[in-house]
């Protein structure tokens, strides 16, 4: 009787490493296929102020995969060849073109057909619903292309810079705007290409579409006013930061407001950004609370 135990117990632990032999090949090829591409973006694009989220996205992605780990070890219920090999084809020609056009926007968005094809392969599409949102997230971690950047960045601007004057114009400041010139005092600052807020309007939207995630609300309405919020509140934290580097300058001067403040209001950004998300929320909780919806 003990043996025949033994004998029961034994073949399920030799079938999960087998499953798990399976995916070996993959994980050597996707590594061999990205591998140069991350090193590539970690001394170029990771290392500026604009694409510097980067890596954080990569790492929530991972982390959502690795939580879900247990789907790669699960036999298969179905699978789709055919749609896989189509989007997993896909996929390897973006990645050939903007690996040898040196084109990132290809080489990083590629990696979404790319897994996408290779769990239908493998997994089908109950597979392929199991890791939607690391897959999906990823694309917070693609380069906006020049001209899209070019066509909002002046726009954004010109509307922080007259926000801005206008507020601090309304609070008392001896303030001017000539276009993106904002003089203050004895001060000029420049409302740069980084003071726009387009990149923190991208990473916010990153930030708000993981809070939404992790907060998992049924209620669609509610899910979408939270969306609709997300823009809006990143322009709002962007003001309240060219607005703390107008006053450190004016009250103590260019240097201070250029070093590490400058650095500093960017964190303050996220911390105003993240703290509106959730006012935002729970005002929204407030609102559809049953109690509310009935009285």
């Amino acid at each position: 009787m003990n043996l025949d135990a033994a004998n029961l117990q034994t073949p399920p632990a030799l079938n999960k490493s087998a499953v798990w032999l399976v995916w070996l090949p993959i994980v050597i090829g996707l590594a061999a296929l990205l591998l140069p591409t991350f090193y590539e973006l970690s001394t170029t694009l990771w290392d500026t102020e604009e694409q510097g989220h980067g890596p954080l996205i990569l790492v929530v992605s991972l982390y959502y995969f690795w939580q879900k780990r247990d789907v790669f070890s699960q036999p298969a219920k179905s699978t789709a060849p055919i749609a896989g090999s189509l989007i997993l084809a896909t996929g390897l020609l973006l990645y050939a073109v903007g690996r040898s056009q040196s084109i990132f926007i290809f080489e990083v968005g590629s990696l979404m057909p790319i897994l996408a094809g290779m769990l239908l392969i493998m997994r089908g599409l109950s597979g392929l619903r199991s890791f939607w949102f690391p897959i999906v997230f990823l694309v917070f971690m693609i380069p906006l292309p020049g001209s899209v950047i070019d066509a909002l960045t002046g726009p954004l601007k010109q509307y922080v810079s007259i926000v801005v004057e206008n507020m601090l114009y309304y609070m008392g400041y001896p303030i001017a705007r000539n276009g993106v010139i904002l003089s203050i005092g004895y001060y000029q600052l420049l409302v740069a290409d980084a003071c726009s807020g387009l990149n923190s309007m991208f990473s916010l939207s990153a930030l708000g579409f993981l809070y939404l995630y992790v907060m998992q609300y049924r209620n669609w309405f509610r899910n979408g006013l939270i969306v609709a919020s997300i823009l809006p509140i990143a322009f709002a934290a962007n003001v309240v930061r060219v607005i703390i580097i107008t006053l450190v300058t004016y009250y103590w001067g260019d240097e201070a407001g250029q070093g590490f403040i400058h650095g500093f209001a960017g964190i303050v950004l996220f911390i105003v950004a993240l703290l509106s998300f959730m006012v935002w929320d729970w005002i929204l909780e407030q609102l559809f609370k049953p109690g509310k919806q009935t009285a």
